[in-house]
């Protein structure tokens, strides 16, 4: 039954999503066990202390470190609810996937939500404001685009992913 369609689709589907899960899961782990090491990061961007010399919008940097621990703490929290939300929506995902269509598109609909969180802290959070609004991108040690881009990527594939429609006619209705 595992390797029957939509069955076995449904499970690749759900498997993706536990994986993002984990990832997510990790991500926050290790901010919350090493503290300082990312805290680092934070603190740079949000400093724009690294960008070119002389820019005309160190206006916008913030220095004050309660505010870096507090970005700090949200991108935690986010980090966690994406993996709560993806790790939940895995399994409900799992546990419908022999259901009618509408039954697992109800399932995976919290696995979207943690999808999109994640898209909105790496892509909304790293991307946009780190990299745009703080200028991460001006500094050689504190950039940290590429990985951001490469965990939206993964996150919006997954996302596309889940939400296919599913061949018509082969499956459960």
């Amino acid at each position: 039954m595992l390797l029957s369609l939509p069955v076995g689709l449904r499970a690749m589907k759900a498997t993706l999503v536990a994986l993002v899960a984990l990832f997510a899961f990790l991500a926050a782990l290790n901010n919350v066990t090493d503290y300082g090491s990312n805290f680092q990061f934070v603190q740079h961007v949000l400093s724009m202390d690294t960008t070119f010399a002389g820019n005309q919008l160190q206006w916008r940097r913030i220095e004050s470190p309660w505010a870096h621990h507090l970005a700090y703490a949200a991108i935690i929290l986010a980090e966690l609810a994406t993996a709560l939300l993806c790790a939940l929506g895995a399994w409900r995902m799992l546990k419908a996937r022999a259901a009618p269509d509408a039954d697992f598109a109800q399932a995976a609909l919290l696995a979207s939500w943690g999808l999109t969180l994640g898209i909105v802290l790496w892509f909304g959070g790293f991307i946009t404001i780190g990299a745009e609004w703080f200028l991460m991108w001006q500094s050689p040690t504190w950039d940290g685009r590429q990985a951001a881009f490469r965990f939206v990527v993964c996150l919006l594939g997954c996302l596309i992913f889940i939400n296919l429609p599913e061949p018509k006619g082969r499956g459960p209705s």
